[in-house]
């Protein structure tokens, strides 16, 4: 399976992982995040503890980990739990790139969220 590695060498994409430093699931998920960037430098990753970044995921309640956000340079696609397996993110993003045009993108907290985490992390 390939990610949509169109012309821009900036990635237009962003993966953010909300996790929390002592959940065993984000820190056995940490890996396979990681390799993922590493496979798909055209889509940008951002890992996000919950805790440390506490000011900047404001009043979101993450209930579940790991909760993930996907969003382009415009808006936020998805928000929510997501099973911690290459796979499940991988497929997801192809979808998400594919059909990006005909969705109405993620709720109104996701989008505030997608907003402050873009404008703090560039």
């Amino acid at each position: 399976m390939t990610l949509d590695t169109a012309a821009s060498p900036a990635p237009t994409w962003t993966v953010v992982c909300l996790c929390a430093g002592w959940c065993g699931v984000c820190r056995e998920y940490r890996a396979v995040f990681d390799a993922l960037a590493a496979a798909h430098p055209q889509v940008r990753f951002d890992w996000v503890d919950v805790e440390d970044e506490e000011a900047l995921v404001g009043d979101v309640d993450v209930e579940t980990f790991p909760t993930l956000l996907i969003a382009d340079a415009r808006q936020a696609y998805f928000f929510g739990p997501l099973l911690p397996q290459a796979g499940v993110l991988e497929r997801l993003l192809v979808n998400l790139q594919r059909d990006a045009c005909a969705s109405e993108g993620a709720s109104a907290e996701a989008q505030a969220l997608w907003q402050r985490l873009h404008t703090a992390r560039g």
